[in-house]
Order: C-alpha cells, then sequence, then structure tokens
C-alpha cells in the first residue's frame, strides 16, 4: 500500500476557525426557504495526525510471532493500532484527534443532515461524533440529527494514515456538512490535512536508547544478510555504552538491551530495522506530538518463492515500543527492479541534517544510485511528506553501503550551529606516515583486540603502496563532501575529519567494495548535541597514546563535543558496523 504529503493550504490562522463555504441548492422542483446557512468551525485547527501510535495498549504479539518467516505476521503487527478500530481509546486517544465544532443551527423537524468526506478520502480518515456522552463512529460519514443541530454537534476526524505517495493521496481531508431543510440544501466544509512525518536528528537530546543482546542458540537470521561470524564482546560493549549514556545524563532505564529469539539475534542492527521520526500539530494548549518509527523494507523470499517476510528484528518495534504516543509505519513493494539492494534497505542508509537556511525543517539523507538503491516506494514515501526535502550521496562503492558509515552531524560554533564529522582516510595515513618517521613503524594496530590480522604500520603503509584502497576511498568520500557541501553551503574548512582506514572486500560476483578496516570513527551515536560516542578505535600506540584516539579526541574537542569512546570491535565492527548501527535512539522533539 502505498500513499502520499501534501498539497498545503494556505490558511489565514491554521488555530482560527477554518473557513467555511456554504452553498444554496434548492431541491428539484421546490422553491427554497430562507434557511440559515450551516457552519462547521474547527477550533484546533486544521491539521490532523496519523492517529497511528496504541494509547490503550491493545495491539499485542502471539506466541511465535517473533520467529515465523511469514510476511502474513508482519501485516498483522502493522494493521493494528487506534486507527484500525470503530472506538476512541480513552481519553488520549481523543486528543490526536482533529475536533469540529456544528454551532447551534435553526433547524425544522423535518431537516435532514450528513457528514462526510470523498469517497476517494475515506479509507484515511474516520468521523467521529458525541452522542450520549461518548464518541461514536460515522465511518466515513453519517447522519446528523435535527435535535443535534438545534443543539450544535461536536465531532472529531481521526486521521487513519501516513501520507506514502502523494500522486496517489496528498493529505487532504474534506469533510462536509449538508442539511436539507424546508425544501433547501446547504452545505459547510472544513479541509483537514494530515501532517508529514518529520525525521529527527542527531543534535536533538536521545530520551530512550536500545541495542541488542545476545540471545539464546546459533541466531543466524535467514532473511536479512549480516555477517556469519558470532558477535562476541558484549559485556565490554555493554559496559562503555552504560558508561557512555551515564556520563551524557541519560536518566536512569533509558538505555535498554533488546536480546532477539534463537533464530535471529545475530541481527543485532538496531539502527537499520527503523528510523524514528515523528509528527506534531498545533493546537491552542500548545503541540501535540507522536513518535512515528520507519520499519526498514527489508523483504525476504526464499528459494523456493514458497515463503516471504519482513525482517524479524524489526518486530520488536511492535513489542517495545508501540504504544501510547509511538507509532510504527512500515512500507516496501515487492515489484522491485534489480537495483534495489537489500543492505540499502537497512536504515542507517536513512538520516537527517539538522535545519539551515532554506530547509527550515532539515533534510533527509540517504544513499543510492540506479544501479544500487533502496526500495522505491520506501523512497516515495520519504519525499512525499514533502518538508524535508531529500539529498542523496553515492554510497554504492561501500560495502555495506550506508550514509551513516562516513558523516555525522555535530554541533559547531558556526552560522548553522553544526558541521559534519567525516572519515578521513588521508588523514589516518599521515599519522601512519608520522609514526613511521619516529622509528614507530613496528606499532601494531588493534592490538587489544580479537581481530584475526594484527598489522603493524609499516605493513598498512605497504599495503596502501600496493592497493591505493584509501587513496580510493578517499577520492569516493571527496565526492560526497562536494555534494553535501554545495547543498548545505558549508565550507570544507569546517568539518571535522576523522582517522579510518579502509579495505577493499569481495562482494561477490568479482565485485569489491570498501569497509572501515579501522573502526570508523564518524559511525558513533549522539546522546546529546554536546556529547558524542564513537568506537573506540585501537589505533597505533606511540607513547603510549593511541594515535587515532587523540587525533580524534582534538579535532571533536575543538567543537565543544565531549567524546565518550564505546568499545564496539567484536560486538560491531568486525560484523561490518559500529556503535551508530548497533544502536537507535528516541529523542527529545518540540
Amino acid at each position: 500500500m502505498t500513499h502520499r504529503p501534501v498539497t498545503r493550504v494556505s490558511l489565514v490562522s491554521p488555530l482560527a476557525c477554518a473557513a467555511v463555504l456554504a452553498a444554496l441548492v434548492p431541491a428539484a422542483g421546490a422553491q427554497a426557504a430562507p434557511v440559515a446557512a450551516p457552519r462547521l468551525l474547527a477550533p484546533q485547527g486544521t491539521e490532523l495526525l496519523p492517529n497511528l501510535d496504541d494509547d490503550a495498549r491493545r495491539c499485542t504479539l502471539r506466541p511465535g510471532d517473533l520467529d515465523r518467516l511469514d510476511v502474513a505476521v508482519d501485516e498483522r503487527l502493522a494493521a493494528c493500532n487506534d486507527a484500525a478500530d470503530e472506538v476512541v481509546n480513552g481519553a488520549a486517544d481523543l486528543e490526536d484527534l482533529t475536533p469540529l465544532r456544528v454551532p447551534p443551527t435553526a433547524a425544522g423537524a423535518g431537516a435532514r443532515a450528513r457528514v462526510s468526506v470523498p469517497a476517494a478520502q475515506a479509507r484515511y480518515a474516520r468521523i467521529f461524533v458525541e452522542r450520549g456522552g461518548r464518541y461514536v463512529s460515522l465511518g466515513a460519514g453519517g447522519p446528523l440529527r435535527a435535535d443535534e443541530l438545534r443543539r450544535g454537534v461536536r465531532l472529531a476526524v481521526e486521521g487513519r494514515d501516513v501520507v506514502r505517495d502523494r500522486d496517489r493521496w496528498d493529505g487532504r481531508v474534506d469533510v462536509t456538512l449538508t442539511v436539507t431543510d424546508r425544501g433547501a440544501t446547504r452545505a459547510a466544509a472544513v479541509r483537514l490535512h494530515v501532517v508529514p512525518v518529520l525525521l529527527q536528528h542527531d543534535l536533538q537530546p536521545a530520551r530512550h536508547v536500545f541495542a541488542a543482546a545476545p540471545g539464546p542458540g546459533t541466531g543466524q537470521p535467514a532473511e536479512v544478510p549480516t555477517s556469519s561470524r558470532r558477535p562476541g564482546g558484549w559485556d565490554a560493549f555493554a559496559g562503555s555504552l552504560r558508561k557512555a549514556a551515564r556520563e551524557s545524563g541519560l536518566p536512569a532505564g533509558a538505555l535498554r538491551f533488546q536480546p532477539g529469539t534463537a533464530e535471529w539475534w545475530r541481527d543485532v542492527w538496531r539502527q537499520d530495522v527503523a528510523e524514528p521520526g515523528y509528527v506534531t500539530k498545533r493546537t491552542p494548549e500548545g503541540r501535540r506530538t507522536m513518535r512515528i518509527l520507519l520499519r526498514s523494507p527489508n523483504h525476504w523470499t526464499s528459494p523456493d518463492g514458497r515463503a516471504a517476510s519482513l525482517r524479524r528484528a524489526g518486530r520488536l518495534l511492535y513489542r517495545d515500543l508501540r504504544g501510547p504516543g509511538v507509532g510504527v509505519v512500515q512500507q516496501y513493494t515487492t515489484r522491485r527492479d534489480a537495483g534495489v539492494d537489500e543492505l540499502l534497505n537497512f536504515t542507517g542508509n536513512v538520516e537527517s541534517l539538522p535545519p539551515y537556511p532554506g530547509h527550515p525543517q532539515g533534510r533527509i539523507l540517504y544513499g543510492a544510485t540506479p544501479e544500487r538503491h533502496p526500495d522505491p516506494s520506501f523512497v516515495t514515501m520519504l519525499r512525499s511528506q514533502g518538508r524535508q526535502e531529500p539529498l542523496v550521496l553515492d554510497t554504492s562503492w561501500l560495502l555495506v553501503g550506508h550514509v551513516d558509515e562516513t558523516v555525522h552531524v555535530v554541533r559547531a560554533d558556526n552560522a548553522r550551529g553544526w558541521t559534519l564529522a567525516y572519515s578521513d582516510p588521508r588523514l589516518a595515513l599521515d599519522l601512519l606516515r608520522r609514526a613511521h618517521r619516529a622509528g614507530e613503524g613496528g606499532q601494531v594496530l588493534f592490538a587489544d583486540t580479537d581481530a584475526r590480522g594484527k598489522p603493524t604500520v609499516d605493513q598498512v603503509l605497504d599495503h596502501e603502496r600496493r592497493t591505493g584502497d584509501n587513496a580510493d576511498a578517499a577520492r569516493h568520500i571527496d565526492g560526497q563532501l562536494s555534494v553535501l557541501l554545495r547543498a548545505t553551503g558549508l565550507r570544507k574548512d569546517e568539518l571535522v575529519p576523522l582517522p579510518v582506514l579502509y579495505a577493499k572486500e569481495d562482494a561477490g560476483g568479482g565485485v569489491r567494495r570498501h569497509l572501515a578496516f579501522s573502526p570508523a570513527l564518524a559511525n558513533g551515536l549522539s546522546l546529546t548535541a554536546r556529547d558524542f560516542a564513537p568506537p573506540a578505535p585501537h589505533g597505533p600506540r606511540i607513547g603510549g597514546r593511541d594515535l587515532f584516539r587523540d587525533e580524534a579526541e582534538r579535532r571533536l574537542r575543538a567543537q565543544g563535543v565531549r567524546v565518550h569512546w564505546v568499545e564496539d570491535f567484536s560486538w560491531a565492527h568486525l560484523g561490518g558496523g559500529e556503535v551508530h548501527c548497533a544502536t537507535n535512539a528516541l529523542r527529545q522533539v518540540t
């Protein structure tokens, strides 16, 4: 199912009563009587939330749901939310609806009235009317009694979905009140619009952080491409992440570890199962906000074509996060061209830039090329929100292919208040050459890790002379930075280079792509605008000091950023990811 953003309706004031369209339509063969035109008012404005949370916590998983390789499970879980039933699920749910009012209207005993939305919008909205002290569903439309008109009517409209494809639906919901009385028909209308999903950005403080934990059994997932290496070193990872969260002021209990099941727990990439966003509407009492988690569009079909499933780790979103004020959206298509790459469907490949001139809500950032790109319907949904114009980087040269591998937003004392940290293999090589010139070419990288290979400084430099892997990676990163600088107006000297080494790995089919050989320091977790938790680099040590670590700390601290190192070498790095890939965060939204 696909839908899309909104053609904005210009309003004098979004919190004022909506303008009313009234028309006199005499009934055939009858003479119109002097009947007052009805009025339909929107006292809290015309913005409409997609009511996809679960305020009453009525949506639950069945036994076995986490493990079944069956897309029917995913469709059933996605179909359960507050907009899926015909009732208002308590006071909190009522606040997620947009109220409309029909003021007391002179109406004869034989007056007939109906409130409705057009048939083409019926699947996207539901109307409730207050009767007997509770709200009763009229579905996409229903009758109002003459006595109700005389007393005045309280209505509430529920948004039932986000915009997924603006060519199919642009978010408008047109509510019409029609009254026929004494041979005359008059109408009033209000145009509502579903608010867009906005992606959070890394300068917003984390309020809840979640990461994986080891599970029982082998845990190798069948439905998603992940490393066959068993993740290790969880105690070191979890301990250092807890320390980083504590030092950053994250509230106690706000860091949660989620073990998977015996069938798929090695899918530890929590960043890659969902991209958090939010929707917000203005009311006279303030903003009403709901989190919307965009589930990754990873779709698997068995070799014999008889079974299909979405990524099972994504079902944790429904078990652990969906609830009051939190909804989940899944959008994917099975009609895919040959360029759709499941690795690029991981939501670590979807990030956002903070606001800057010309883009007051910031911009979506994702990686794609015509030959290698994410699910097109998911991208259509992102673009259809219409508020955060996407910026596309070429990540096809990376083995995993995610934008979070090479760039990360950090605070800065410049006009924007932010800049970009980025992976810089040239800087890493310069540090190795410095060590070589100091007579320390025999120093070992990754000395205190369980890496299979622990090359010396001189061995890495010799490998670079023979292969040029890092020079090639640097040229690709130059291309990404060129796009970013041109789009944002940032200067190259405002950026924060971080030392990272790259090596080419076999991607199958005779293709070799780049993967971070040393931990990718830009691929860390921002806990606040001033607190950044990157992976410990395990670079060569000179005089007892890690060259890569010292250089990264010096450059980040110059931007006012505190560094909290996280030990992820065995848990994440050796599996092809880093701290950012292995965590996710729900951030403060305003």
